[in-house]
């Protein structure tokens, strides 16, 4: 009896947590001033809810990583959401940026379980822990200079996710080992 293929959810997780972190980032940079919540539709249900689907998947997959990744950051875009209409209350700015630099020790410590993976997933994390910190310590210390810098941060970190997943998609209906490169450290 010959197993059912499944599908990998990676891709799907990679680019809800890709597009929706290229929106927010461009808002961040100062590439774009008006109309921001845009953002909070593809915050609920493309960055969060796709992502906590893949979680699911990849934990039953018995990916552990795959499984973190997405979830903690599908349940992150779940607060961004709730945070971005009010649901909480009084939110302050130091509060958000506490919270920004937390998922920077979280995603910085998660980068280290990239090192023997590929290079596009490396490069993802790397970008996204450094996009945390700039936009946590901007937001704590008022600094626009470092929101916007986190901005432009975050595009390079969604062209980087966007690479990882998309690249795996297109190898996928090619029939080719998608190329992702080899972690320096590795």
């Amino acid at each position: 009896m010959t197993e059912e293929k499944k599908a990998n959810p990676a891709p799907l997780g990679l680019s809800g947590f890709a597009l929706t972190t290229l929106v927010l980032s461009a808002y961040n940079a100062g590439l774009i001033t008006s109309g921001s919540g845009v953002v909070l539709g593809l915050a609920a249900f493309y960055g969060g809810l796709a992502q906590l689907l893949a979680g699911i998947l990849e934990w039953k997959g018995g990916n552990t990583f795959g499984y973190v990744a997405f979830f903690t950051y599908g349940a992150f875009w779940e607060w961004y959401f709730l945070t971005a209409l009010g649901i909480f209350g009084n939110i302050t700015a130091q509060g958000i940026g506490l919270v920004l630099v937390a998922f920077g020790i979280f995603t910085l410590v998660m980068w280290i379980g990239t090192f023997k993976s590929n290079l596009g997933l490396f490069m993802t994390f790397l970008l996204l822990w450094v996009t945390f910190f700039l936009l946590g310590i901007g937001s704590m210390i008022g600094n626009t200079t470092l929101i916007h810098a986190g901005g432009y941060v975050g595009i390079l970190t969604a062209i980087a996710a966007w690479y990882t997943g998309l690249v795996q998609v297109v190898a996928e209906s090619l029939n080719k080992k998608a190329p992702l490169g080899r972690v320096p450290l590795s």
